[in-house]
């Protein structure tokens, strides 16, 4: 993978479909990005994509293979590989409604009767399982005899989980990954990834040493074709440290809440200890198609700061309220915050430019989320449309709508500031992060021979100065 700015977008939200978003990347940020990822283009039942069909089509509505292949053939791209569930409206999974146990699908799925025997889990055991709402991961089904089971379902119940145990399984996940490799992709996203790992009386999170095991498998399906693996895990930061001593690619998303609580409190103590200890080898966000993590900075800040910040997010944010992130907007997911980025530092530009400046500067290749890409401000009309939390970050620009938000100030300087990212040789050295001076002032510099890049960051005032030197003494650099 380039250590370049990577992207992220809905195959449909810059322009319409494939075609209209290879148009915008080459027209506006040949200079700005080495990748993008690509979120779920295949058909889909819910979730915006996240509850696959099959993976070896292109919904329609956005183009076909060969328009992946074409945007793979100017940036690295990652795609998406459900590896915990597939859609309830696939094949898979109606064929195995269908014929019960004579289908060839039938081990793909977690029967609940199976899994726990006849007398079915314990309330011990439901309640030590990490879910995403607030009750047991399953669903009773009715097949087609009219006899009914329970199937294990994390999230939607349009989202069924597959069964990582069994030879039907890995067969599928091998057919489809390596299908994948060969329309051109750099980089595969293993979703919901900690979730794979079922096993009666644990949490069944992150399950040691599955997880290592399947992590293993996944790789050397990949390996031959040169793509890399990303595991999409939310949870404690040390779970991102293990992963990448593995010698995998990370997340960090701890880093989000990390630049608001220091651009909250202009206190950098925290945030430059996790720059200090980050892992190197990883992806940086401040924004995904989803929200901003609150459970990723557990034990980085403190209760009582994880708490100052989402009360300064309300309250400092720009048309942000508590309510959008409850059942009244479809909302049960504890762990997240739903709004942009932007909007979270109340639509300022100044302070918005810091906190993309420090996520540059932070160890790993950073990733810029499509509505932060053009300094997006909460869509309220949209979330108001449909109900849905998550939706006030989803906003989906038409061409006429980019060509004028490239024109502001605020997407220019982040243009320039991305544009330096890329070309500067100093981010492929080593950084040192100054814990000593001012509380509010921090301070990075990369160094690689003689390429150098250095950041100061002033959290009270928002004030930012980038400077670089290529052997021949400093230079300011102006966005």
């Amino acid at each position: 993978m380039k250590n370049q700015i990577m992207l992220i977008t809905y195959p449909n939200s810059l322009g319409q479909n494939l075609k209209e978003l290879n148009d915008v990347l080459t027209h506006y940020l040949r200079a700005q990005i080495g990748g993008v990822h690509i979120l779920p283009f295949y058909p889909s039942s819910a979730d915006r994509g996240f509850a696959p069909m099959t993976y070896q089509e292109v919904d329609s509505a956005y183009g076909t293979f060969e328009d992946i292949r074409q945007i793979a053939a100017s940036f690295d791209v990652m795609a998406d590989f459900m590896i915990n569930h597939i859609s309830k409206s696939s094949i898979y999974f109606q064929d195995f409604l269908e014929n019960k146990e004579k289908s060839p699908y039938d081990d793909l799925f977690i029967k609940i009767s199976e899994f726990f025997g006849k007398n079915g889990p314990s309330e011990t055991e439901i309640g030590r399982i990490y879910k995403r709402k607030p009750k047991a991961p399953f669903q009773e089904i009715t097949f087609t005899d009219g006899s009914k089971d329970q199937v294990w379902t994390t999230f939607d119940d349009e989202q069924i989980d597959i069964d990582i145990r069994k030879e039907a399984t890995r067969a599928f996940v091998k057919e489809n990954l390596t299908f994948l490799c060969k329309q051109g992709v750099k980089c595969i996203r293993a979703d919901a990834f900690a979730y794979v790992t079922k096993k009666r009386g644990t949490s069944c999170f992150f399950v040691e040493p599955e997880t290592w095991e399947v992590l293993e498998f996944c790789k050397t399906i990949l390996e031959p074709y040169g793509v890399a693996l990303l595991p999409e895990i939310h949870e404690h930061y040390s779970i991102q440290q293990k992963i990448e001593s593995a010698g995998y690619y990370a997340y960090d998303f701890a880093l989000p809440m990390l630049v608001l609580h220091a651009l909250y409190s202009g206190e950098k103590r925290r945030l430059v200890h996790w720059l200090n200890i980050a892992p190197r080898n990883q992806f940086t966000t401040l924004d995904t198609h989803d929200g901003i993590g609150v459970v990723d900075v557990a034990d980085l800040l403190t209760q009582e700061e994880i708490e100052f910040t989402q009360d300064a997010l309300f309250a400092k944010g720009a048309n942000v309220k508590r309510i959008y992130n409850t059942t009244t907007y479809h909302n049960l997911d504890i762990y997240q915050i739903n709004c942009t980025y932007y909007s979270a530092l109340g639509d300022r530009d100044d302070a918005y430019l810091a906190a993309r400046a420090i996520q540059f500067f932070a160890p790993g290749i950073p990733q810029v989320y499509y509505v932060g890409l053009l300094a997006g401000k909460n869509d309220i009309q949209r979330l108001e449309e449909t109900k849905n939390g998550r939706e006030i970050n989803r906003h989906n620009y038409t061409l006429i709508e980019i060509e004028e938000e490239v024109r502001r100030p605020v997407v220019k300087k982040l243009f320039s500031l991305m544009a330096f990212r890329n070309r500067c040789k100093a981010f492929d050295g080593v950084l040192t992060v100054e814990e000593d001076g001012p509380a509010h002032l921090i301070k990075m510099i990369w160094e690689n021979g003689t390429e150098a890049a250095r950041l100061t960051v002033d959290l009270n005032t928002y004030a930012i100065e980038i400077e670089a030197d290529s052997g021949e003494g400093w230079k300011t650099i102006e966005l």
